[in-house]
C-alpha cells in the first residue's frame, strides 16, 4: 500500500470525512491521523477543505479549523452560503471540490502518492488524471455505513481503497457530546 520513501500528500474533504466518521459512530483525532500518515511515508502536505459560516457569532467548526491550522494542516476555506429550504430548514452550501482538485493537480509533479479523504464520485476524473501523471491514489471512506459513503466509480478508479472503519483504532476517538440544538439544524449541501 505505502512505501516509506514515497512523498505523500493528504487531501481531506472536511464535510465528507466528518459525515463518514459520524455514520460509523466516531470522531477523527486529527493529530493521530497526521501521525499515522507521516509514519507511512514522507508527508509533504496535509490539506483540509471546508466552507465556513462567516456571519455566525459562533461557528461549531471554528475551533477545529484553528487547531488544524496551528498543527501542521494547510487550511483551505471559503465562506459558505446560507439558505432556507422549502421545509423551512436552515441549509448551508459550501462545495470545495474545485479548490481540492486544483491543489491536487498543482502538487502532482511533487508527490508519489495522494491520499484523498472523500467518497464523492465527482473526484473520479481527478483521480484518473493524477494516475496518468504517475501518482498513486488511495481513497479513504467507508462502505460499512448505510448507504455506503463512497461512490462505486471512485472506489474502482483508486489504486487503493482504505476503509475508514479500519482506521478507527488508529485515528478515532469516541464522539463528543451532541451538538447544541441550533447547530444540529445546519446541514451542508453539495449543490
Amino acid at each position: 500500500m505505502f512505501y516509506k520513501d514515497e512523498r505523500l500528500a493528504l487531501f481531506i474533504d472536511g464535510s465528507n470525512l466528518y459525515a463518514a466518521a459520524k455514520s460509523l459512530g466516531f470522531d477523527i483525532d486529527y493529530k493521530l491521523l497526521r501521525q499515522e500518515f507521516m509514519r507511512r511515508g514522507k508527508m509533504l502536505r496535509a490539506f483540509y477543505y471546508t466552507a465556513l459560516l462567516e456571519n455566525d457569532e459562533y461557528s461549531p467548526i471554528r475551533p477545529l479549523v484553528d487547531w488544524l491550522h496551528y498543527n501542521g494542516f494547510t487550511m483551505v476555506t471559503k465562506p459558505a452560503k446560507e439558505y432556507t429550504d422549502s421545509q423551512g430548514r436552515r441549509k448551508v452550501k459550501g462545495n470545495m471540490d474545485i479548490e481540492l482538485a486544483v491543489d491536487a493537480m498543482e502538487l502532482a509533479p511533487h508527490v508519489d502518492h495522494v491520499v484523498l479523504f472523500s467518497g464523492d464520485g465527482d473526484f473520479r476524473p481527478l483521480v484518473e488524471s493524477l494516475q496518468r501523471q504517475g501518482v498513486r491514489v488511495s481513497v479513504v471512506s467507508t462502505i460499512r455505513s448505510q448507504p455506503p459513503m463512497i461512490s462505486d466509480e471512485l472506489r474502482r478508479q483508486a489504486d487503493n481503497f482504505i476503509e475508514l472503519d479500519g482506521l478507527r483504532e488508529v485515528i478515532g476517538r469516541p464522539p463528543r457530546d451532541p451538538m447544541p440544538e441550533r447547530d444540529r439544524e445546519v446541514e451542508y449541501s453539495e449543490e
